[in-house]
């Protein structure tokens, strides 16, 4: 079984893509959304927010967890998979989305400069300005924190006026460097997808996150068939730690389906 976790809704926007790219596993999605947005959390609460979820999907039968959130992959996936899987979980795995996207970006162009949006904490942590020097040193990275956007869409909000204006706010630095390619460093911003093609026009490239995600762990499951095994009955089961019925209806306008999550206490 193959656990997707999120602070909130965003981890969605992977979910929907993995679903399609990978139907013959059992999927547990579970979504933070009582102690949502991560970003403005210290690393340490960050950190043990984070584990708890990876201890609860393991519980329910996991044997790899996604981070499907730029933060909890920025500030708390290394630690995880250094120190707390050896010691308590030896042989499960727990990946993150921020290298599978600075490798696509790797293979897009590697003398691009690279916009990218993300959380305060993703923003603050380096970590992808760290990941492209991996790939590549001629690669040159402009970031903008963008706060107001996950609670606009925590709250369904992503079609009010003033989420045109809040936007154009956080992209104007950005276009004004004009950038190649445009990371969306956070998995919520994926509800707002368009309105970010539409602003920055179509000479950038907005990488889509859930295409890049999904392609790249269908190559890690070839690679590492043995660890999951592909199930006959699909089970897909959805967690929130906040209000379902709230879950349920962002998940139906991203799914396109009619899912009935339940509610969870860490």
């Amino acid at each position: 079984m193959i656990g997707v976790f999120d602070s909130g809704y965003g981890g969605l926007t992977i979910f929907k893509y993995i679903e399609e790219s990978l139907p013959d596993y059992d999927y547990i999605y579970l979504g933070d959304n009582a102690r949502a947005p991560y970003g403005d959390h210290s690393q340490e609460i960050i950190y043990q927010y984070t584990k708890q979820a990876v201890d609860y999907l393991f519980a329910q039968g996991c044997d790899l967890i996604i981070l499907a959130c730029n933060t909890a992959s920025a500030m708390a996936l290394r630690k995880i998979q250094q120190k707390y899987l050896p010691k308590y979980y030896p042989g499960k795995k727990v990946l993150g989305v921020i290298r599978p996207l600075a490798e696509a970006v790797g293979q897009i162009s590697n003398s691009s400069i690279i916009a990218v949006m993300g959380t305060n904490s993703t923003v603050e942590s380096g970590t992808y300005i760290n990941e492209f020097a991996d790939i590549s040193k001629s690669i040159k990275v402009v970031q903008q924190a963008c706060p107001l956007l996950v609670p606009i869409i925590e709250e369904s909000r992503e079609d009010h006026p003033e989420t045109e204006l809040i936007l154009k706010g956080y992209i104007e630095p950005l276009k004004k460097q004009n950038p190649d390619i445009v990371v969306l460093g956070c998995t919520h911003y994926g509800f707002l997808e368009g309105k970010i093609k539409k602003q920055f026009g179509k000479q950038t490239q907005v990488l889509n996150s859930g295409e890049v995600v999904a392609q790249k762990l269908s190559e890690y499951l070839e690679k590492h068939s043995i660890l999951v095994k592909k199930s006959s009955d699909r089970k897909r089961v959805f967690l929130t730690s906040n209000s379902s019925e709230k879950f349920d209806k962002a998940a139906q306008k991203f799914l396109g389906r009619t899912i009935k999550s339940q509610t969870i206490n860490f």
